[in-house]
C-alpha cells in the first residue's frame, strides 16, 4: 500500500494552542497518522516582516492571506508584543499530542531566527539552537526527540552533522524539485542520505514531495486559478498515480481555516488507496544501506520565495 507521510510543522504559539488540537481530532476521526514537529522556544513571528525586502515575499503574502490565517496578534509577536515562550506555555497541549498516540519531534527553537539566519551561521550557533530544542523537548515529553524537520526547509552543513551527533535516524529537512503544476521533476525521487564534504551522513532524509497549500493558493496553473474550492482536487490529481509521498502541512493553516481542505485530502487519499502515516512508520519501511546519497543543494520552488534545501 502506498503511503502519504504527513509531516505537521507547528510554527507558532497560536498553532500550538489552537491548530494542533484541531488536527489531532481530525486525524483521529479519519484514523490517519502523522508526525507533529514543534517550535519549542519564543514565537518571534513579527520578525518575519523583515522578509518584505526579499523577492517574491509580497506576492506570496497577497496570495495566501497571511493576516487572515495567522492573526494580527501573532504577527505582532516580537515587534509590538512580547514573544510568548511556546514550550513553557503550551507544554500541556504538546504532551496531549503524544498522549493521543502521535509521533512528536523537533521543528526548531525560534522559527524566524532559524529560518532567516541558519544558512550563514557557524557550528557553535547552530549547535546551541539545536541543543536548546532538544533540552526543551526532553523536559516536556520525558524522552529525547527521534526526528526533526527544518523550519522553512533551511539548514547548514553543521546542522546536518548535528542530526547524526544527536542520533536521529530520520528527518525531513528538504524538498523535492517540482514543476509549475506541483508535479515532481524527478518522478522516482524519495528518501536519501546526504553527502557533505565527501562524507555520507547516517540520518535518512525524507524530502517533501508535494506542494504545500500556501504554495498553490492563488496561483494560475494550466489556465485555472487555484482557489479554496478546487485546491484539494488539484493535489489529488498529483497523487493519482500511486507512489509514496511526503506532505507538509501547518498547524496554523490546515489546523484552522484550511481544515476543511485537509479533510477533503484525507478522504481523497484514502479513496485512492493510500495509508496516511507518520515519519516513524515510513522510516520503518526504508533500508538505509540501499539509499542513494545526494549532495547538499539549494534551489527555488514555484509559489515560495527564496532558496530551500532541495533533494
Amino acid at each position: 500500500m502506498p503511503t502519504i507521510t504527513l509531516k505537521i510543522d507547528v510554527d507558532t504559539y497560536r498553532g500550538s494552542r489552537e491548530g494542533t488540537p484541531n488536527l489531532v481530532r481530525l486525524l483521529s476521526q479519519h484514523k490517519a497518522n502523522a508526525t507533529f514537529l514543534f517550535s519549542l522556544g519564543p514565537d518571534h513571528t513579527g520578525w518575519a516582516l523583515r522578509r518584505a525586502f526579499k523577492p517574491g515575499f509580497f506576492q506570496k503574502v497577497s496570495r495566501t492571506s497571511v493576516l487572515e490565517h495567522y492573526g494580527l496578534k501573532t504577527l505582532m509577536y516580537g515587534v509590538l508584543l512580547p514573544a510568548p515562550d511556546i514550550g513553557l506555555t503550551c507544554a500541556a497541549q504538546l504532551r496531549a499530542v503524544a498522549e493521543a498516540g502521535f509521533e512528536c519531534g523537533i521543528h526548531t527553537w525560534d522559527h524566524v531566527l532559524w529560518q532567516d539566519n541558519v544558512r550563514q551561521r557557524d557550528a557553535a550557533w547552530t549547535k546551541k539552537q539545536m541543543q536548546q530544542s532538544v533540552d526543551r523537548f526532553t523536559s516536556i515529553f520525558g524522552v529525547a526527540p527521534k526526528t526533526h524537520g527544518a523550519a522553512g526547509w533551511q539548514m547548514n552543513p553543521h546542522a546536518f552533522a548535528e542530526l547524526d551527533n544527536l542520533g536521529m535516524a530520520y528527518s525531513s529537512d528538504g524538498r523535492a524539485q517540482l514543476h509549475e503544476d506541483g508535479s515532481l521533476v524527478e518522478p522516482h525521487i524519495g528518501p536519501y542520505r546526504l553527502s557533505i564534504a565527501d562524507k555520507t551522513l547516517n540520518c535518512i532524509q525524507m524530502p517533501t514531495t508535494l506542494p504545500t497549500l500556501d504554495e498553490l493558493l492563488g496561483r494560475t496553473i494550466d489556465g485555472k486559478v487555484i482557489e479554496l474550492h478546487n485546491i484539494a482536487e488539484h493535489i489529488l490529481k498529483l497523487t493519482k498515480q500511486p507512489r509514496d509521498h511526503v506532505f507538509t502541512l501547518h498547524a496554523e493553516l490546515e489546523g484552522q481555516k484550511l481544515a476543511p481542505i485537509f479533510e477533503k485530502l484525507l478522504i481523497g487519499w484514502q479513496a485512492q488507496g493510500y495509508q496516511c502515516s507518520s515519519m516513524a512508520e515510513y522510516a520503518s519501511t526504508i533500508a538505509p544501506a540501499q539509499l542513494p546519497s545526494r549532495p547538499l543543494h539549494w534551489a527555488e520552488l514555484p509559489g515560495r520565495s527564496g532558496e530551500l534545501i532541495m533533494a
